[in-house]
């Protein structure tokens, strides 16, 4: 029997619009939250819901009339002491670290986690996903990590793969070979 993955990208919320390093407290708007019950009913029935842990994905699933389980193999990107901040807040202070993480996938911000990790992270729970359908609500790196690991790229590939608001993309395979369905919007973007 094949494994299917549906990984639910969360509506945007203000830490989003502001490019602010995800702190796990910061939730979908009230644009974000309407989009995402409009689009209530949209997913294919699942066997299990799991959930990023924070806010954002929780409101998300809320909205689009999921109940699921938070799986800690799935949080964010750890950006350490960056969390919180925007971009441009980070790049004023420490515009060449920034420079080097986004460049080096074995860079991680401080008391964070680099990009590796989260990909070999997401990767190890991809890989015990049981047959059957499973709907994620996760954090965008989490999507961007599932892809890099279920495609076998390299881990630089990470920046380069976008998973916009409240959208699905779709995992499916046995023995450890998936194939991917790129994106799919779930409500009027």
């Amino acid at each position: 029997m094949t494994s299917r993955l549906v990984l639910v990208s969360p509506a945007i919320g203000p830490a989003l619009r502001e490019a602010r390093f995800y702190d796990g407290s910061s939730s979908v708007d009230e644009t974000g939250a309407a989009r995402a019950r409009a689009a209530a009913g949209a997913l294919p029935e699942a066997a299990r819901v799991v959930l990023s842990p924070g806010a954002r994905c929780r409101d998300t699933a809320e909205a689009l009339g999921l109940r699921g389980v938070v799986a800690a193999e799935l949080a964010p990107l750890d950006a350490g002491r960056w969390r919180g901040r925007t971009l441009a807040e980070v790049g004023a202070v420490a515009g060449e670290a920034v420079t080097r993480w986004l460049a080096d996938p074995d860079c991680a911000a401080p008391g964070g986690e680099s990009v590796r990790q989260v990909c070999a992270r997401v990767g190890r729970w991809l890989e015990s996903v049981p047959e059957g359908r499973t709907v994620a609500v996760v954090e965008p790196e989490v999507v961007r990590a599932a892809v890099v690991h279920a495609l076998g790229l390299p881990a630089g590939a990470f920046w380069r793969l976008d998973a916009a608001p409240l959208t699905a993309t779709e995992l499916s395979g046995r023995s450890g070979r998936w194939n991917l369905r790129l994106g799919r919007a779930l409500g009027a973007e």
